[in-house]
């Protein structure tokens, strides 16, 4: 399955948050080596325990986190990783990613990311601030650059609002992110 397959699992500040914990398990389950790492705004939502739990790997929640060894492990995930798979992705994570910022260790890793990975981002946020020109705009600019994006889904919304913003189904993220590295569809097992 996904054997020797590395997955960062970026999590941003959204309410789908706590959907990530399935995905993280859904992935190792599939033979991943899943590492995550949160934002400070996706601790807010959902702790590191159950990413470390059932990942049965350290999470990563700062950018100065300890690592073994010299290397800073956003740097060593960086060149591990062969998907750095973001989900949920704010609008804010989705402009940094764009713009090149990096002042955290998701979009650090981001930046240092060798160029063999691939990247897949799945949304998840209001639909204004989906459909907005700056988001679009970043999503094209990503998009150019090879990230593969799935979703955003319409439906209701926490915010109240019913339509686009939804994170894409888990097991759907899932497929996808184990087709790219090379898992025949289907691998997926649902955790």
């Amino acid at each position: 399955m996904g054997a020797n397959k590395q997955i960062v699992l970026g999590v941003t500040g959204s309410i789908a948050a706590h959907r990530a914990v399935d995905l993280a398990s859904t992935l190792t389950k599939a033979g991943c080596t899943v590492h995550v790492v949160m934002t400070a705004d996706a601790q807010r939502f959902v702790t590191p325990v159950p990413f470390k739990t059932l990942s049965r790997n350290p999470v990563v929640t700062d950018l100065y986190d300890a690592s073994e060894g010299w290397q800073p492990v956003h740097i060593r995930l960086a060149d591990e990783a062969d998907l750095l798979l973001v989900a949920p992705a704010t609008a804010n994570t989705i402009a940094k990613l764009a713009l090149g910022l990096a002042d955290d260790a998701l979009s650090c890793l981001a930046l240092a990311l060798r160029p063999e990975a691939r990247v897949l981002v799945a949304p998840a946020m209001n639909g204004k601030m989906w459909l907005h020109p700056a988001t679009q705009q970043h999503v094209t600019t990503l998009q150019a650059r090879g990230v593969e994006f799935v979703g955003p889904e319409e439906g209701s919304l926490a915010c109240g609002y019913e339509g686009i913003g939804r994170l894409w189904p888990v097991d759907l993220i899932a497929t996808r992110a184990l087709a790219l590295i090379g898992n025949p569809p289907g691998a997926a097992q649902s955790g």
